[in-house]
């Protein structure tokens, strides 16, 4: 029975803390901005910069973005394509997200030009892919209480 107590304890001290960090993720806002192609460096996935990196390589910088909604552009590099040399990726801060709120990506026009765009919301998204924090909380509170009983 005590250690039922303690697991219970342990649960709520994690949903806390995740709560506290998804509501730190509401108060600032960045986008990656930079471009594969030209004299802003390489934006080109894997994208392998994270906070911190990313001030230290050229042409790629981190900016507050007002809207709160981050892009990611991909130009060119068609199903024909042998390599990558006519694919540019660009990653911005975009004045307005989807009508519904939605993070998503899709094939659409752009600047006049066919490209495969993404949208997502909160800080630093247009990294590429990531983990949810509140999944590895989870994930770590699902082994801790595995832990105690087996």
């Amino acid at each position: 029975m005590k250690q039922l107590g303690l697991c219970f304890f342990i649960v709520v001290i994690l949903v806390i803390i995740a709560i506290s960090l998804e509501s730190t993720d509401a108060l600032l806002r960045r986008c990656y901005q930079c471009r594969s192609r030209g004299d802003l460096g390489s934006c080109k996935d894997p994208f392998p910069f994270n906070a911190t990196d990313g001030a230290n390589e050229p042409g790629l910088s981190a900016v507050p973005c007002a809207s709160g909604w981050c892009g990611k552009v991909i130009e060119g590099g068609g199903a024909y394509a042998v390599d990558d040399y006519d694919q540019a990726i660009q990653r911005m801060c975009v004045q307005r997200g989807p009508d519904d709120n939605q993070d998503r990506c899709a094939n659409t026009i752009y600047n006049y030009k066919k490209v495969y765009m993404c949208f997502c919301q909160g800080d630093l998204c247009n990294a590429g892919y990531s983990v949810p924090k509140l999944g590895i909380l989870i994930t770590s509170t699902l082994t801790l209480i595995l832990k105690i009983f087996v």
